[in-house]
């Protein structure tokens, strides 16, 4: 399995990588993952401490602070029972993409060593995480060694990826099997890649959810999890927060390139409370703890991950209206358009006022709604999918070279 991205950095894709290969290990099968690191080539990738995104990035572009999803999400880098199957083919340098820094490799050495790997591993299929990052998957343009599904996740085309398109067609065209994380996500793909593509999703790790132990408050709370930049929208959260009047506190988790101007803008005190960079486990507690989950971004968020984690933690979930938000939504989140502070306002007092009512959103039906709604997008169920998907890959790979 190929991330692109640095894998002891927090970031979207990663914690879909890193998921997906401990789930499908879960199903019986063995999985290596490749990727840059910053320890350097043929070293085994460490713990990380940190977390985003999930993304869980949601607009996953690798980066992200607690992002996952972008996404949003709690860490993950490569945890010490990870490390004897992963191969780190280089080191990361940081390129912008898409508002954030994505932690990708740019050396030709670096492809060609992950081509190297894979070529003489034995493996059954290659699985390409996010085929129009540079430059991981560029080893395979000449080289086709394995059947190969890729995974497209990102909404919304790159600066790099037009400077690249030869190599990202190429790479594209040598794929059996191509999937997009969400309509957007495949949109943004057609434009590069030709060929059909088929829509799944990233998954949510469920069982974390049973697991965790919530932070206690003593007030209804309201959660921020992302990376501190100007797409995720924290500055019209903190705007918006800044407005109500009931008795609440905001948590804001993660960190980024806006985090001193906006704790200036507003300091800690006893309604803002600052986290900074949390692990996987602290975000989990965090999110159980909560009373509601904000995502408040404005742009370039393919999947909604941070949503299905707040509703599997059975937190009411306040969102903007983006495409990637509304697809993981299915119905059950507050939607807003994205960067209105009013209405983000009045829809946080809503979300709040039952909070402390246990009614609409936050009524035990809604949240057990919400709660199934996100276990039908879990990394389990996701894997399962993924292993239709190499055998299908296989089998192409077999009728073509034997033609």
């Amino acid at each position: 399995m190929l991330s692109p991205y640095s894998l002891s950095r927090p970031g979207g894709v990663q914690g879909q990588v890193l998921g997906l290969a401990r789930a499908l290990r879960g199903l019986g099968h063995q999985v290596t993952v490749v990727g840059p690191d910053e320890l350097g080539e043929n070293e085994p990738a460490g713990p990380v401490a940190g977390s985003d995104g999930v993304d869980r990035s949601d607009g996953v572009d690798g980066s992200d602070g607690v992002d996952r999803s972008d996404g949003v999400d709690g860490s993950d880098g490569v945890d010490g029972s990870d490390r004897s199957d992963v191969f780190v083919m280089g080191r990361p340098t940081g390129l912008r993409s898409n508002g954030s820094v994505a932690p990708v490799t740019v050396s030709p050495v670096a492809a060609m060593r992950a081509e190297r790997f894979v070529r003489h591993g034995g493996f059954d299929v290659l699985h390409v995480h996010e085929p129009l990052a540079p430059v991981a998957a560029y080893g395979f343009v000449l080289h086709a060694s394995v059947p190969m599904v890729g995974t497209y996740h990102r909404a919304g085309v790159s600066r790099w990826v037009p400077l690249l398109k030869p190599l990202v067609y190429l790479v594209g065209s040598r794929l059996q099997v191509r999937v997009a994380v969400s309509e957007a996500a495949r949109d943004t793909a057609m434009r590069s890649s030709k060929g059909e593509y088929e829509v799944l999703y990233n998954g949510v790790d469920m069982d974390r959810f049973a697991r965790g132990e919530p932070v206690p408050s003593d007030r209804p709370t309201v959660l921020f999890l992302g990376r501190h930049e100007t797409r995720k929208g924290l500055s019209v959260l903190l705007d918006a927060f800044a407005l109500l009047e009931r008795p609440a506190v905001l948590w804001v988790a993660g960190d980024g390139p806006q985090s001193e101007v906006q704790r200036r803008r507003h300091p800690e005190s006893d309604r803002v409370k600052w986290l900074g960079t949390l692990d996987d486990e602290e975000v989990t507690a965090r999110l159980l703890g909560a009373d509601v989950l904000c995502a408040p971004s404005l742009r370039g968020e393919s999947f909604g991950m941070v949503v299905l984690e707040g509703m599997a933690a059975r937190c009411a979930v306040v969102a903007s209206d983006l495409p990637g938000y509304r697809s993981a939504a299915g119905g059950h989140a507050v939607l807003v358009p994205p960067g209105d502070v009013g209405a983000l306002s009045r829809a946080l007092g809503v979300a709040l006022a039952d909070v402390v009512e246990g009614s609409g959103r936050s009524s035990p039906d809604a949240l057990k709604a919400a709660e199934v709604h996100a276990n039908g997008w879990s990394m389990t169920g996701l894997a399962e999918r993924y292993v239709g998907a190499y055998r299908r890959a296989i089998a192409l790979y077999a009728r073509q070279h034997s033609a």
